[in-house]
């Protein structure tokens, strides 16, 4: 028989070719509760995107084995719940992590020289635009990461490489020696980063420790002349504060891919400022990164319900109780 896979949103069509004739795949009609939860029975393998993944779900699921995340955030997931019901829960942590990076460096220099809105002032003819001299140079600025991991990692050698930026960063779970060997300077205090950072760029998960992590007391600690960057996730940043700081001048500016609230309301306050940049969760969605993805994921799923042991576990501990 046939082993039954769900794909809870679209995905690009190498990843469904991963699956071979030993499995019966179907794409949900739509990602809400309801109807995940309808299509789950029988299913024994789960590939979602950023779809909620609910306790709901999981407790109505009764053959499952594997929930495959199709990227490598898993905050949209339940994995408590997972664990709980000995359900493997994969990711796919080294497919976008060039793509975001390039993303990031990219929104830096964007903030830096004002593209944005010396794009918008050319169109409408404000040629003396070019006398403000608000632009600035990012050789030799400092960059502050909060989160080394493979992004974080990533963006800090960018950085260094185009801008010949300083980088210093701030992860706990991070050894001196090894953000030495990046030539990044590593800091216990959080605090320190916003403190000396011309631009402070996120690259953390979603946890109850960084949830609101960016809010009105971090945003005064910044230079008036610093930018933020958030690609990691919206929940980290207190949105309300941001707007503050940026309409006010306590911060140059702001990059935003991600949201509280996901897509963002039609008349959010952040999209009357002219000093932020704003995209849609996209900063993963390139052309390779999606096929990267989307082949990662499925493989995955395939692994577990072959037999074999995925490459990427959110919760191994369901490994060992097997």
């Amino acid at each position: 028989m046939k082993k039954k896979v769900l794909i809870v949103q679209p995905i690009h069509e190498s990843g469904m070719k991963v699956f071979d004739d030993r499995f019966e795949v179907k794409v949900a009609p739509d990602p809400s509760v309801e109807t995940v939860k309808r299509e789950i029975k029988g299913v024994e393998g789960v590939v979602v995107r950023t779809a909620p993944f609910t306790r709901e779900i999981i407790a109505a699921a009764d053959s499952l084995k594997v929930i495959a995340r199709h990227g490598v955030g898993v905050d949209n997931i339940d994995v408590r719940a997972a664990t709980e019901r000995g359900i493997l829960v994969v990711n796919t942590p080294d497919a976008n992590a060039v793509s975001v990076a390039e993303h990031t460096i990219t929104a830096i220099g964007a903030l830096a020289k004002r593209l944005l809105s010396m794009d918008l002032a050319t169109r409408r003819g404000e040629w003396e635009v070019r006398n403000e001299y608000k632009a600035v140079d990012l050789d030799g600025k400092v960059l502050g990461l909060v989160g080394l991991g493979r992004i974080g990692t990533m963006v800090a050698k960018k950085a260094a490489a185009a801008f010949n930026m300083r980088v210093i960063a701030y992860d706990p779970y991070v050894r001196p020696e090894t953000a030495a060997e990046n030539n990044i300077t590593l800091y216990s205090d959080l605090d320190r980063i916003f403190q000396e950072a011309d631009v402070v760029s996120l690259h953390t998960p979603l946890t109850p420790e960084t949830r609101g992590l960016v809010n009105e007391e971090r945003l005064a600690l910044m230079k008036a002349s610093a930018f933020l960057i958030n690609f990691s996730r919206g929940g980290v940043v207190d949105e309300d504060a941001l707007y503050k700081a940026l309409k006010n001048g306590l911060i140059a500016g702001a990059a935003l891919d991600v949201f509280e609230e996901e897509p963002p309301p039609h008349n959010h306050p952040l999209f009357e400022l002219d000093n932020v940049l704003l995209s849609p969760h996209s900063a993963a969605l390139t052309k390779e990164c999606v096929v990267r993805m989307a082949t990662g994921a499925a493989q995955g799923v395939v692994d577990v319900l072959t037999g074999k042991r995925p490459q990427y576990v959110v919760n191994p501990e369901v490994l060992q109780e097997k």
